[in-house]
Protein backbone atom coordinates (compact mmCIF):
# COMPACT_ATOMS: atom_id res chain seq x y z
CA UNK A 1 0.00 0.00 0.00
CA UNK A 2 1.06 3.34 -0.90
CA UNK A 3 1.54 5.52 1.76
CA UNK A 4 2.94 9.24 2.27
CA UNK A 5 3.16 10.42 5.79
CA UNK A 6 3.76 14.45 6.54
CA UNK A 7 4.70 15.28 10.40
CA UNK A 8 6.31 17.63 12.68
CA UNK A 9 3.67 20.54 11.98
CA UNK A 10 2.62 22.37 14.93
CA UNK A 11 2.68 25.83 16.98
CA UNK A 12 5.90 28.13 16.78
CA UNK A 13 6.34 31.84 17.65
CA UNK A 14 7.83 34.24 15.26
CA UNK A 15 11.54 33.24 14.36
CA UNK A 16 11.46 29.75 15.34
CA UNK A 17 12.17 26.62 13.74
CA UNK A 18 10.30 23.47 12.82
CA UNK A 19 11.49 19.96 10.83
CA UNK A 20 8.68 18.36 8.69
CA UNK A 21 9.38 15.07 7.53
CA UNK A 22 7.44 12.94 4.44
CA UNK A 23 8.02 9.11 5.25
CA UNK A 24 7.23 7.37 2.27
CA UNK A 25 6.26 3.36 2.29
CA UNK A 26 4.74 0.98 -0.41
CA UNK A 27 7.10 2.25 -3.74
CA UNK A 28 10.99 2.39 -4.30
CA UNK A 29 10.99 6.12 -3.02
CA UNK A 30 14.23 6.96 -4.03
CA UNK A 31 13.71 6.75 -7.62
CA UNK A 32 10.95 10.11 -6.95
CA UNK A 33 11.06 13.30 -7.08
CA UNK A 34 9.74 14.70 -3.81
CA UNK A 35 7.81 18.42 -3.44
CA UNK A 36 6.74 20.19 -0.74
CA UNK A 37 3.51 22.16 -1.40
CA UNK A 38 1.78 24.26 1.13
CA UNK A 39 -1.73 25.96 1.49
CA UNK A 40 -3.32 28.72 2.91
CA UNK A 41 -6.91 29.09 3.64
CA UNK A 42 -8.12 31.08 0.69
CA UNK A 43 -4.99 30.86 -1.11
CA UNK A 44 -3.62 29.10 -3.86
CA UNK A 45 -1.07 25.71 -3.51
CA UNK A 46 2.41 27.42 -3.55
CA UNK A 47 5.65 25.41 -4.15
CA UNK A 48 7.69 25.55 -1.01
CA UNK A 49 10.69 22.77 -2.21
CA UNK A 50 11.58 20.65 -4.19
CA UNK A 51 14.25 17.62 -4.77
CA UNK A 52 15.27 15.04 -7.19
CA UNK A 53 15.40 11.62 -7.15
CA UNK A 54 18.93 10.98 -8.07
CA UNK A 55 21.54 13.73 -7.29
CA UNK A 56 19.32 15.40 -5.10
CA UNK A 57 19.01 18.75 -6.80
CA UNK A 58 16.88 21.34 -4.82
CA UNK A 59 14.85 24.66 -5.06
CA UNK A 60 12.63 26.76 -3.75
CA UNK A 61 10.14 29.38 -3.90
CA UNK A 62 10.71 32.61 -3.69
CA UNK A 63 9.09 33.35 -0.32
CA UNK A 64 11.28 30.34 1.30
CA UNK A 65 15.03 30.88 -0.14
CA UNK A 66 17.82 31.05 2.86
CA UNK A 67 14.80 30.26 4.93
CA UNK A 68 13.84 26.67 3.96
CA UNK A 69 16.04 23.71 3.37
CA UNK A 70 15.14 20.58 1.56
CA UNK A 71 16.70 17.06 2.13
CA UNK A 72 16.07 13.25 1.49
CA UNK A 73 17.50 10.29 3.04
CA UNK A 74 17.09 7.51 0.61
CA UNK A 75 17.94 4.66 3.36
CA UNK A 76 15.00 5.79 5.63
CA UNK A 77 12.56 6.60 2.73
CA UNK A 78 12.30 10.00 4.14
CA UNK A 79 12.49 13.60 3.04
CA UNK A 80 12.64 16.55 5.14
CA UNK A 81 11.87 20.58 5.12
CA UNK A 82 13.99 22.23 7.70
CA UNK A 83 12.01 25.84 7.90
CA UNK A 84 13.94 28.24 9.90
CA UNK A 85 13.57 31.86 10.89
CA UNK A 86 9.35 31.44 10.50
CA UNK A 87 7.01 34.07 9.86
CA UNK A 88 3.02 34.11 10.28
CA UNK A 89 3.07 33.95 6.35
CA UNK A 90 4.37 30.55 6.61
CA UNK A 91 1.36 29.54 8.07
CA UNK A 92 -0.45 26.67 6.14
CA UNK A 93 -0.83 23.10 5.51
CA UNK A 94 2.16 21.25 4.24
CA UNK A 95 1.39 18.87 1.68
CA UNK A 96 4.33 16.28 0.41
CA UNK A 97 4.31 14.83 -3.25
CA UNK A 98 6.22 12.06 -4.52
CA UNK A 99 6.19 12.13 -8.36
CA UNK A 100 7.96 10.42 -11.35
CA UNK A 101 7.16 10.07 -14.90
CA UNK A 102 4.16 7.46 -14.07
CA UNK A 103 2.98 8.22 -10.57
CA UNK A 104 2.13 11.00 -8.13
CA UNK A 105 1.66 10.40 -4.80
CA UNK A 106 0.20 12.65 -1.96
CA UNK A 107 0.31 13.09 1.55
CA UNK A 108 -2.61 14.76 4.07
CA UNK A 109 -0.94 17.07 5.18
CA UNK A 110 0.56 18.40 8.23
CA UNK A 111 -0.58 21.91 9.85
CA UNK A 112 1.72 24.38 10.46
CA UNK A 113 0.95 27.86 12.31
CA UNK A 114 3.24 30.61 12.99
CA UNK A 115 1.59 33.02 15.94
CA UNK A 116 3.10 34.72 18.68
Amino acid sequence: QVQLVESGGGLVQPGGSLRLSCAASGFTFSSYAVRWYRQAPGKERELVAAITSAVGSTKYGDSVKGRFTISRDNAKNTVYLQMNSLKPEDTAMYYCNALNSLYDYWGQGTQVTVSS
